[in-house]
């Protein structure tokens, strides 16, 4: 670890990680002491139904926005290291493009579908009307061009204190319902205000870095003549695109799956599970929020990116098994917080636990593919594994119920990083190739 840490970029990732982290962990745990909250005060259907409402706009969102940030940082991170202004603001007015337009469309898409089949996905009629208004979230849900524009110019520290906004306007939410005794309407409208008032701060904090640096004509959106000087853009937000909306089968889609399944209820279990593991892995999400724009800055044909890649991996495997230690002795007790009536994730939880060892130490498979302009294999591991595990996850849940579910996460996530940890080894082998395939043809000087 000491000659790990004389690299200056792996140094960087861990500065930017760690100022995710810092205010992240505040923010789950008052996130935490919300859904906990909510668990103990609303019925099982009740907080279900909360659940899906939620995960249904976080889904839509997830199904149709562009990663715009990754385009920003794919684009835009060595012309802004190199002064070139011009390319970068066409980036990222492309980027306010896309955002607003799958914003807008994800909005429209997602309405018409729960108008019709609310059902379909779990949510009882006398809740559709407050889903739908739910879903005017979507647009802001999708936007990722200001997260884009602030790691662009390393400003992680503002992303960090964006964190801890939505959580704690949500906690706010759960004690005020708490001593008024108000009921399920509540935390839906506490939930709703964290959320757009999380993406507004983020997008102000956006703005004011830009006008510093006299870039905000940058926020006029363009779909046209922007990305005629930065070729091969929409082929890779295309690939981008499909990717994340394969990735949304993973939690937002496959939640309300088990919802449709299982009812409200078990949702709302599975729904705990899923979000405590998520929270577990946050460290490798902050390693990845730091280790993309590092390794686009860096030449796919050096060794540097790859060996850099290792070290994050083998750095955030050896946190995931330790927080996989964890989940396994103190898992029932946690789970015990939310009440008795929901001591069965707890069990879950526990199995699937060994995949946050799995995704935790892989992470940066996907950054290195799309660094070697390798999008479409990152592209067919996702269709292969989605496709795996939503089999499994239907077929799994109606056979063995809640327990199903964890088996077909588990096996999805294994197969999901088997299958992009070929292409990356083959990238390695062959990185001397990549250099007229990625950095000339994708970005311009």
């Amino acid at each position: 670890m000491s000659g790990w840490l004389k690299d200056r970029v792996f140094r960087t990732v861990l500065k930017n990680a760690g100022y995710l982290g810092s205010t992240k962990l505040i923010g789950a745990l008052i996130g935490l002491g919300a859904l906990i909250g909510a668990g103990r005060m609303l019925t099982p259907v009740e907080f279900g139904t909360l659940m899906l409402i939620h995960t249904y706009a976080l889904g839509v969102g997830a199904l149709t926005k562009f990663q715009s940030w990754q385009m920003i940082l794919k684009f835009g991170a060595r012309p802004y290291e190199q002064g070139n202004r011009n390319i970068v603001m066409k980036a990222i007015r492309f980027a306010v493009g896309l955002d607003m337009a799958s914003g807008v469309f994800g909005m429209i898409v997602g309405m018409a579908i729960l108008f019709f089949a609310a059902s379909f996905v779990g949510i009882g009629p006398q809740y559709t009307p407050i889903a739908l208004l739910y879903c005017t979230l979507v647009p802001t849900m999708s936007s990722a061009t200001p997260t884009g524009v602030l790691r662009l110019v390393g400003r992680f520290d503002l992303i960090a204190r964006q964190q801890i906004v939505t959580p704690l306007l949500r906690g706010l939410g759960t004690l005020v319902a708490w001593l008024f005794g108000l009921g399920f309407t509540s935390f839906v409208a506490s939930w709703y205000i964290a959320d757009i008032a999380g993406d507004l701060v983020l997008w102000l904090m956006t703005v004011k870095e830009l006008r510093e640096r006299d870039m905000q004509s940058s926020l006029r959106p363009s779909l046209r003549s922007a990305p005629s000087a930065l070729p091969g853009v929409w082929n890779f937000v295309w690939l981008t695109n499909l990717n994340t909306t394969l990735d949304a089968c993973w939690s937002p889609v496959g939640n309300l799956i088990v919802g449709g399944i299982l009812g409200p209820a078990a949702a709302g279990r599975y729904k705990i599970a899923t979000t405590l593991l998520d929270s577990a892995i946050k460290p490798a999400r902050f390693l990845e929020k730091g280790f993309y724009p590092e390794i686009m800055r860096l030449d796919p044909k050096s060794r540097h990116p790859w060996h850099l890649a290792v070290r994050t991996g083998l750095l955030s495997g050896g946190i995931g098994l330790c927080l996989m230690l964890a989940i396994l002795i103190g898992g029932k007790p946690l789970i015990s917080l939310f009440g008795h009536k929901y001591a069965e994730a707890s069990t879950l939880m526990t199995l699937m636990s060994p995949a946050l060892v799995i995704s935790m130490s892989c992470f940066p498979l996907e950054s290195l593919l799309y660094m070697a302009g390798q999008a479409k294999a990152v592209l067919v591991a996702q269709i292969i594994s989605v496709v795996t595990y939503i089999t499994a996850l239907v077929c799994l849940t109606h056979s063995f119920g809640l327990h199903g579910a964890g088996i077909s996460y588990i096996l999805g996530v294994f197969l999901l990083n088997i299958l992009a940890m070929i292409p990356a080894i083959i990238g390695y082998t062959r990185r001397h190739l990549l250099e007229s395939e990625t950095i000339q043809s994708e970005i311009p000087n």
